[in-house]
């Protein structure tokens, strides 16, 4: 085994060792969270968890998913991740897509990009954005919480960039074969972008699943509230309890092991979706941020 050899796999165990070590500074507060979930009230309280749960227990799960609340929560933000996303994609990509054509092609089109550029970097404030919402009569609804950000604009840059990589031959062929813009942006582009459109998918899911403010400013009413807003006002009552069952149930819950549950629940959805859309993360990424 020569010097060069050694120093090259020297190195590469350092590498690994580094990136074994950020895995487990990743990984170990997501298992003591779910540890934390599992176990009772003294031993969370008493800081005795590490990764492993300490007197399991259901309890705190029992609490959160019996509650009907829950679940009709759950289905509003399953509602509202479904309604978004056709929202968002539809018009991002109507957006992106002319805004990625040159000034020859698309007139005006300076014009528009200054316009988003303005958009991106200057907002109209929450108070103007609530006072549209009324005006709308869209308090309460579920379109108060799509609307109002129904055109991401660092999405819409993504995959105007993203259009702008596919090569010109691509259209040029088509056009001369008689396609129209809507079947260039249907047969070829799409296509082409896949990996950009899973990324930009996978923003929407995460930002409309993820959100909790939303609701707090529109959405008066306790039970039209999505699943994040609902876990997060959720509190554990123990008044006008008198069963003795429900309150040594309740002994081994602590706002501890209660917002522990509520974090893994609430995740649970969006790790289910990851690992379907990784592979197209880091390309979709790449390819949507550079302009060639």
């Amino acid at each position: 085994m020569t010097a060069q050899t050694l120093k090259s796999r020297i190195a590469d165990i350092i590498i690994w060792i580094l990136l074994l070590a950020l895995t487990l500074s990743c990984l170990v507060p997501l298992l003591n969270l779910v540890a934390i979930s599992f176990s009772d009230n003294a031993a969370a309280s008493a800081n005795l968890v590490s990764i492993f749960p300490v007197n399991p227990t259901l309890s705190s799960y029992d609490k959160l998913l019996s509650d009907s609340q829950f679940w009709r929560s759950f289905m509003i933000s399953v509602e509202r991740v479904g309604l978004g996303l056709l929202v968002n994609m539809t018009l991002m990509i109507l957006t992106a897509y002319p805004l990625s054509k040159s000034p020859r092609q698309f007139r005006g089109q300076k014009v528009y990009m200054n316009i988003v550029i303005f958009a991106m970097l200057f907002s109209g404030g929450l108070i103007p954005t609530f006072m549209v919402v009324k005006e709308l009569h869209l308090l309460d609804s579920i379109w108060s919480l799509i609307l109002p950000g129904a055109v991401p604009i660092g999405n819409v840059i993504l995959l105007m960039n993203a259009f702008r990589g596919v090569p010109k031959s691509l259209e040029e062929a088509a056009t001369i074969d008689g396609a129209s813009q809507w079947t260039i942006l249907m047969r070829i582009f799409l296509p082409v972008v896949l990996p950009t459109l899973a990324t930009v998918m996978l923003f929407t899911i995460v930002g409309h699943w993820n959100d909790y403010f939303g609701a707090l400013v529109y959405i008066n009413k306790t039970s039209n509230y999505p699943l994040q807003t609902y876990i997060q006002q959720l509190s554990v009552e123990v008044q006008n309890i008198t069963d003795p069952e429900k309150l040594m149930e309740l002994a081994k819950i602590s706002d501890r092991t209660l917002n522990a549950a509520k974090i893994v629940v609430s995740t649970l959805p969006l790790l289910m979706i990851y690992p379907f859309m990784q592979k197209y993360f880091v390309s979709g990424i790449v390819v949507g941020s550079v302009k060639e």
